[in-house]
């Protein structure tokens, strides 16, 4: 049994993983979108969400939903997607899912803003893409 905490590179490989398990037409919506995993959100991001503690927040999504004006703008940064390491797992620690079948709900919830997606929307896809391990 491992005695370190899962590294950022290894949470960035379970979420691959999972973005690999997405129905293949979202896939392919994907191919521009960044994941990025830090320990925790910067200070931008605590203030404009207002967050009482950076381990409020286990992902974010930066950037426009396709389709939406202003999504193919030049000049603009590639939309993103965050997962915050230390918050995920003080998560997973707390609560009784794997931590691939965590990774994989927060992801899927920020592919859904990517898309524009309803919560029933994203609980659709997370099915699709649930946890195999």
């Amino acid at each position: 049994m491992p005695t370190m905490a899962p590294t950022a590179a290894e949470i960035e490989a379970l979420a691959l993983a999972a973005a690999e398990r997405l129905p293949p037409a979202f896939r392919a919506h994907l191919a521009d979108v960044v994941l990025h995993v830090a320990d925790f959100p910067d200070e931008e991001v605590m203030e404009a969400m207002d967050l009482d503690s950076p381990f409020d927040l286990l992902g974010l999504y930066q950037g426009h939903p396709v389709g939406s004006e202003g999504a193919e703008a030049t000049g603009r940064l590639p939309p993103t997607i965050f997962l915050y390491r230390r918050p995920l797992l003080d998560a997973w620690a707390d609560g009784e899912d794997s931590l691939e079948a965590l990774v994989t709900h927060v992801l899927v919830h920020e592919v859904g803003h990517h898309f524009g997606l309803s919560d029933a929307e994203m609980e659709a896809i997370e099915a699709a893409a649930g946890d195999e391990g």
